[in-house]
């Protein structure tokens, strides 16, 4: 017979130690830098999140930026459960992702094709692969904070929960997976020859909390990239279809040779998609010789919850909830420092950041680059303040390197209700320093 359900946190994650390793199956969701016991999730409802002893947060994580609407909003899980009862995966072509693949390329300057895969990880694996195979050179260039998930070749230098768990990278990875590799800081525009292949940025990067691309950065990359014959990779895992409905390319004006995709485009399911024009997507098997597949790919079910949100979403929303969380950021930021700390809070259309440091610190400045990000990182204000905000119900991420999401379930109230806690536990952290 199996044990009964426990009842609190504590007893939960020492039930899921030990049948999952840390007891997490991604180490973002570990409490390992910021220490204590991870709550466990039951439900979702909009902004909120509820735990297992029944204690409701604001939730400002939303699966790390993948549910824009708010958690089990009515029309994605319509069309979720509509989806399941036909059917929950067939190996075999679907309308439901010939639907999504026309919804992406006609908000997405330049993206005249898209092949759809399960994750994250695996578009920006395909994509270096792709970009390899169509120029026939091996060099892959990225920057010092940018995480493009975890394959071998792309985790050096990867921010994010590499960065979190003070890892330089990973080990199990052999020297010849990232031989061809190089790591830059982000920012600087690099020279490249003609052994580059490919550069592949977060055109915002937000897995070194958040860094915006400096004035001419990402048009520089352009250039340099049409330069030397290289293709300019934009990894949107987490700003397409967030930043607005034509992702990066339109909010910057530059538009890369491929695309990554994720979070938003699932709905909150697992996706992911390489996007770029035909000329180039046609070197994917089976038109193609360079050779990429997924049983999963195009699931109908994430294709289902992915175009359910983009039907959703309109221009008005996204330029309603940039306000928004501008407003957010300034008002988060004056709460925080009359609470005593020294704080930046960089704001990029919905993305929110939150840099904290001790009062002290004067001539603090926010990051432009990870060397400076994990400074900052490193100072030990962060897990304090997480932990005051977490007694107040409202829930961060575990971990400095991560960004804020506010949606379009966060109205101004609940926004309000954030800042008035981040001035109380920036003043109780204050006190503690």
């Amino acid at each position: 017979m199996a044990d009964p359900a426990p009842s609190s946190n504590a007893d939960w994650f020492d039930r899921a130690r030990r049948v999952i390793p840390g007891g997490v199956d991604s180490p973002v969701r570990s409490f390992a830098s910021v220490g204590g016991t991870p709550y466990t999730v039951v439900r979702g409802e909009g902004p909120y999140v509820v735990d297992i002893e029944g204690t409701r947060y604001i939730d400002l994580v939303q699966s790390y930026g993948a549910v824009l609407l708010g958690h089990a909003h009515p029309v994605v899980t319509a069309a979720v459960t509509a989806a399941a009862a036909r059917g929950t995966t067939f190996g075999a072509p679907t309308p439901g992702e010939v639907y999504l693949a026309e919804a992406i390329c006609e908000r997405v300057p330049g993206c005249t094709q898209v092949r759809l895969v399960s994750s994250g990880t695996e578009a920006a694996m395909s994509a270096v692969r792709l970009a390899r195979g169509v120029t026939g050179r091996d060099r892959v260039v990225k920057f010092d904070g940018c995480y493009h998930g975890h394959s071998d070749g792309l985790l050096a230098g990867g921010g994010s929960g590499v960065a979190t768990l003070g890892l330089p990278g990973s080990v199990g990875v052999p020297a010849g997976a990232v031989a061809d590799t190089a790591v830059l800081p982000y920012n600087v525009v690099p020279e490249l020859d003609d052994q580059v292949a490919c550069v592949i940025v977060e055109p915002v990067a937000a897995n070194m909390n958040l860094v915006a691309p400096s004035p001419g950065f990402l048009a520089g990359l352009r250039a340099a990239c049409d330069s030397a014959g290289a293709l300019l990779i934009f990894d949107e895992v987490i700003t397409g279809f967030r930043l607005g409905p034509g992702g990066a390319t339109t909010w910057s004006g530059v538009t890369p040779d491929l695309w990554c995709f994720g979070k938003v485009i699932g709905g909150g399911l697992p996706v992911g998609a390489v996007g770029g024009g035909r000329d180039l997507l046609a070197s994917l098997a089976p038109e193609g010789p360079v050779y990429q597949a997924g049983t999963l790919s195009g699931n109908p079910l994430a294709t289902a919850a992915g175009l359910a949100v983009l039907s959703q979403v309109t221009d008005e929303d996204y330029t309603a909830l940039a306000l928004r969380a501008g407003a957010f950021a300034a008002n988060l930021r004056s709460a925080i420092a009359q609470g005593g700390l020294t704080v930046e809070v960089p704001v990029v259309g919905p993305l929110v950041g939150l840099f904290l440091a001790p009062g002290e610190e004067a001539q603090f400045q926010t990051p432009a680059d990870y060397v400076t990000a994990r400074r900052t990182a490193a100072n030990g204000v962060y897990p304090r303040f997480f932990h005051a905000m977490l007694r107040r119900g409202i829930a961060l991420a575990p971990g400095a390197y991560e960004v804020m999401f506010p949606g379009l379930s966060h109205d101004v109230d609940v926004l309000d209700r954030v800042v008035v806690a981040a001035g109380e536990s920036a003043a109780e952290v204050a006190k503690e320093l």
